[in-house]
């Protein structure tokens, strides 16, 4: 059965291309901080006179040491965390070598620009006073003075939008996985217990879902987030606890036809204990729906997430948050510079679709009815 599911699944290349993107997103997350080039935490390096770049703009940059180092944590930490800059980076125009100093022409804005004087020892590290003038000026231009391609672009405060996307799919990624973690947690044992048992067991579960099934999904969340709080791990509690009612009504549904069948009679002809017959004869059996509800709770609560990070109750600045990008830049939509706006919102789209490809696909192979 599994492998004639897997074999039908192979010969769908659209469901194989959107499990390659759920995947390529996966493990971009992971490695956000690896791949993106600003590894700040929540690559938050800020050039202002970079603004609103357009992608592929390309700047020199001065590296100036910062008078006050910031604290660095483990190796492991800094992987999950992003690692604090010791430099300040300036634009630059160009720049020339008086003597010992360092004069630049410091770029402000299209052309406006100003010159400034670094001595040249401000540049060097600890242990390099003793190089000579010549050797200290080609340190200085190796090591201090680079140039940097901004593939994506700048946001309204200069920061690289390709560092914040990467690391800003960390966020709907883990909303999506604790969401439907939680969703299909309450939902497994409600619409199981309801569907197994029926009676005024079944009437009690079947009220507070269609209590809950009646109220807007974003104003439940609105209510929850009032509640616990907002911030990085609330939205994902408050998203999951408002998912799980959809798989509670569809394992119901299932698990009252699976009771009926003739395995079920012989287990609790043999004695076994309700809660073993559920959880292992039933269940098993309804893998197919779960899995098809899965997927769908997943692009349900990157879209959730996405829409209250927009209205500034879900994830808070300046960790990044694919919905809050477009909140902070949905008015350069009016401007000739959208991409701050358009980027995210496209990479949503393209995550959203995926997983709707890839559940679709699922229904189909799986043959869910309902």
């Amino acid at each position: 059965m599994r492998s004639s599911a897997l074999n039908k699944l192979l010969k769908r290349p659209l469901a194989l291309i959107a499990i390659g993107v759920i995947l390529c997103t996966a493990l971009i997350s992971v490695f956000a901080y690896v791949l993106a080039p600003d590894n700040t935490p929540y690559s938050n390096s800020m050039i202002v006179e970079l603004g609103a770049k357009s992608p592929g703009f390309t700047r020199q940059l001065l590296l100036l040491p910062k008078t006050q180092k910031p604290a660095h944590s483990a190796k492991v930490s800094e992987l999950l965390h992003g690692t604090p800059s010791d430099l300040v980076q300036v634009p630059l125009n160009s720049y020339s070598f008086e003597g010992t100093n360092l004069h630049i022409k410091h770029y402000i804005d299209d052309r406006v620009e100003d010159e400034v004087v670094y001595p040249i020892g401000q540049l060097l590290p600890a242990g390099q006073d003793g190089l000579t003038l010549a050797q200290q000026q080609e340190y200085v231009k190796e090591h201090s003075i680079i140039n940097r391609t901004f593939y994506l672009g700048t946001d309204r405060y200069g920061r690289d939008i390709l560092s914040r996307l990467i690391t800003g799919s960390r966020v709907s990624l883990s909303v999506g996985f604790v969401a439907v973690i939680l969703s299909l947690s309450i939902g497994i044992i409600l619409g199981s217990v309801a569907g197994y048992f029926g009676g005024k067991v079944d009437s009690a579960v079947m009220w507070v879902i269609n209590i809950l099934w009646s109220i807007p999904t974003l104003l439940l969340v609105f209510a929850i987030t009032l509640t616990i709080g907002k911030g990085f791990w609330e939205i994902f509690v408050a998203i999951g606890l408002t998912m799980w009612v959809g798989a509670a009504r569809l394992i119901r549904g299932q698990v009252m036809v699976l009771r009926e069948m003739e395995y079920v009679t012989a287990a609790k002809a043999l004695g076994i204990s309700d809660m073993r017959i559920i959880f292992r004869h039933i269940l098993p059996n309804i893998a197919g729906p779960l899995m098809v509800i899965a997927a769908s709770n997943f692009a349900a609560a990157i879209l959730t997430e996405a829409g209250l990070s927009f209205l500034g109750i879900g994830v808070q600045p300046p960790q990044p948050s694919w919905g809050l990008m477009i909140k902070e830049h949905y008015n350069f939509l009016l401007t000739n510079k959208p991409f701050p706006a358009l980027i995210p919102g496209f990479a949503i789209m393209l995550l959203v679709y995926s997983f709707n490809i890839l559940g679709n696909a699922l229904r189909d192979i799986l043959d869910v009815k309902g």
